[in-house]
């Protein structure tokens, strides 16, 4: 994408639905002193030309943006509706104070789905408290501008369900997904970061394993690729020391610089 800004990306989660340490349990993941073990909900921080656009609202978008030391947010976009990423989406209120209202990008499903799990942001009855500010955007699947960068839709299945992964640049952020359709992988060529699901080790019906994702990497050749969503089946040390040279696990505050295109 010739002229396009440089990006730094930061992980803001790396972790699974529920997160790592998992409530309740004491495995040696969940147990482990390794920062790189300890995964909230999955999103990422997009920074480029002084503005900063975050992937998903998670449960966790509150200590994320503050350990991030986010002070202006321009923009949000949505993989898709599920609680893991969307249900912080009230904890950008206080950019609403500074900011007034934010534009959310996302699938007309998706925007569907958050009216009704906020449904008091939308409605119109009369209130004494501050509720988020929001300019809804609906995407049909299109390339659509934010704030000067072109990201393009990328379909892929997540089990039963079609969601969307995205493409900026040459960054492609994917999660959630158990299959990625042909049509999508061809818009996912000449990547210089990618990042891809990787639950774990063992099958799942929704998501991606370790040994689905290298294959999806090698396919594609991304210059440098990092597993997210991950469960507590895998520890970081022992999981890292097993991928290709190329390949990651992602890591929550992990920073990565990404050239102009």
């Amino acid at each position: 994408m010739s002229g396009a800004p440089a990006f730094k990306l930061t992980v803001l989660g790396s972790g699974t639905s529920v997160g790592v340490p998992t409530v309740g349990c004491h495995c040696a993941v969940c147990s482990s002193t390794d920062p790189h073990d300890k995964r909230l909900r999955p999103s990422i921080l997009v920074a480029y030309d002084g503005h900063n656009v975050v992937i998903d609202t998670t449960p966790d978008f509150r200590t994320q943006i503050l350990r991030a030391q986010v002070d202006r947010l321009d923009a949000i976009v949505y993989t898709h509706a599920h609680a893991d990423h969307i249900m912080g989406l009230d904890d950008v209120r206080p950019f609403n104070f500074r900011q007034g209202h934010i534009p959310i990008y996302a699938a007309v499903e998706t925007l569907d789905v958050i009216r009704r799990a906020f449904a008091y942001v939308f409605d119109e009855a009369p209130r004494n408290t501050y509720v988020p500010k929001l300019d809804l955007r609906a995407l049909d699947g299109s390339p659509f501008d934010v704030l000067g960068v072109q990201f393009i839709p990328v379909p892929i299945l997540h089990g039963n369900s079609g969601i969307y992964g995205f493409r900026f640049g040459n960054v492609a952020y994917l999660t959630d997904h158990s299959a990625i359709p042909e049509t999508s992988m061809e818009l996912l060529r000449g990547l210089d970061v990618l990042f891809l699901d990787a639950l774990r080790h063992r099958p799942h019906p929704t998501h991606s394993t370790v040994k689905q994702s290298l294959e999806t990497a090698a396919a594609l050749q991304p210059k440098r690729t990092f597993f997210t969503h991950i469960c507590h089946d895998l520890p970081h040390a022992k999981t890292e020391l097993t991928l290709p040279p190329s390949v990651f696990l992602a890591y929550d505050g992990l920073e990565i610089e990404v050239p102009a295109a």
